[in-house]
């Protein structure tokens, strides 16, 4: 029995997709299976009870349970202590809260990986005055641009950080909406040792989000100082319902805490009104659903290839994150991917998303996210800028059977647009 109207020839389609991937899916289950052990091991050693999982208010001293899951936490991701809270508001407020945090008037930060994400770029002070922004509290912000073929530029960020003293090396370890490969954990590794080679004092930050738990090590784990990310991306699990994490050594953790609530009060406050359990239930989940949102970004790259569009990384290249780019040439078929798209999630399945300007972004931008937490990266979501190269950046999945139900109804609208249909 079907239960959804696709045609005969995209089911085909399908099926050889899924049989090419048949490899791939095995060593994605390998990697599952090993984090899975990792996390279970990080609440079994540090004991976590019925007890941790309670409620506290007002201010929320003494919160037993918060204070577990940050220990758990950063047993997880390889750090010296972690700062999860359910009211970071967003992955660009958890890093912000990080730079502003680490950074003081006058200090430098170079960022190793080109251009950041967008919304970052108020936040630095990039290009337009933005309130409030690091630039305003005089922190000089440079760049090293990557090399041709979108990888970190290993000799000229060496070169930089000899020309002058940089406090802070950041590193982006999503593609964010540009084409170039996300970068790889080896890859990390590869510019710390470059950075502490040349000046071993420079704290090392890394943008996290979109890649816990898709490789069997995080950052921390290979030189990076601190991270950060977003619970409603890989870590939460589908069951946080909001917040975020900032992870690494003990110190610069503890400073980042003062800058979330206030200098000599730090992480000591902070109620966790009833939400520790979703945080706990979201880690504990977070290596299978990482897994199958991979799997989903792999059969949808195999998928659009049969169609003949691009896709980036290919089916069969390694994965850093979740995070699939499809390159689908023209408005009318990204509009079409985002519209199907929508229309195969659980939540919202009869809106039909259009482009439109939002906050942080340069150009109209058309999102699909039939989410059961709004705007939940690790649920199965589509988000473009309409503007060249029309590329529309898919991420997420619970489970891959829903996925893949998501990415055929995707597929069969845009095959309809191609068709002349609507």
């Amino acid at each position: 029995m079907s239960f959804f109207d696709f045609d005969a020839k995209l089911l085909s389609l399908a099926e050889k997709a899924k049989a090419d991937c048949c490899e791939i899916f095995d060593n994605i289950d390998n990697v599952t299976r090993y984090n899975q052990q990792k996390v279970l091991s990080a609440f079994t050693k540090n004991g976590v009870s019925e007890s941790h999982l309670g409620i506290s208010t007002g201010y929320g001293y003494d919160d037993s349970g918060r204070d577990m899951l940050e220990r758990v936490f950063a047993d997880c991701v390889g750090a010296e202590d972690a700062l999860i809270r359910h009211n970071f508001v967003s992955g660009t407020h958890t890093l912000t809260v990080a730079l502003f945090g680490l950074l003081r008037p006058n200090d430098k930060m170079l960022c190793l990986t080109g251009r950041p994400y967008d919304t970052l770029i108020g936040v630095l002070g990039i290009d337009k005055h933005s309130d409030g922004s690091l630039k305003d509290f005089g922190v000089e912000y440079n760049q090293v641009d990557l090399t041709e073929n979108g990888q970190p530029d290993i000799e000229a960020v060496k070169a930089a950080l000899k020309k002058q003293k940089y406090k802070m090396a950041y590193i982006q370890r999503s593609k964010g909406y540009s084409l170039r490969p996300s970068l790889s954990i080896e890859k990390i590794k590869e510019l710390c040792r470059a950075v502490k080679e040349v000046s071993p004092d420079t704290i090392i930050m890394v943008d996290n989000c979109y890649g816990e738990f898709v490789e069997t090590l995080e950052p921390c784990e290979v030189g990076a100082d601190i991270i950060a990310g977003s619970l409603i991306k890989n870590p939460g699990g589908g069951i946080a319902p909001t917040g975020g994490y900032i992870a690494g050594r003990h110190d610069l953790v503890e400073k980042c805490a003062y800058r979330l609530t206030a200098p000599g009060v730090g992480r000591e406050i902070g109620a966790s009104l009833g939400h520790l359990r979703e945080l706990y239930m979201g880690l504990f989940s977070a290596p299978h659903v990482v897994g199958e949102a991979v799997k989903t970004a792999v059969f949808a790259a195999r998928l659009f290839n049969l169609l003949g569009y691009g896709a980036l990384p290919a089916f069969d290249e390694p994965r850093a994150d979740i995070i699939q780019t499809i390159l689908l040439e023209n408005t009318d078929t990204l509009i079409a991917f985002c519209q199907g798209l929508q229309a195969g999630s659980p939540i919202d399945s009869m809106a039909i998303p259009f482009p439109a300007p939002m906050p942080g972004y340069d150009s109209d931008v058309i999102m699909a996210a039939g989410a059961f937490t709004l705007g939940a990266s690790i649920e199965l979501s589509a988000d473009a800028p309409l503007r060249e190269p029309f590329a529309v950046w898919l991420q997420g999945g619970l489970n891959f059977h829903s996925g893949e139900i998501g990415i055929l109804s995707a597929a069969q609208k845009v095959i309809n647009i191609r068709n002349g249909e609507k």
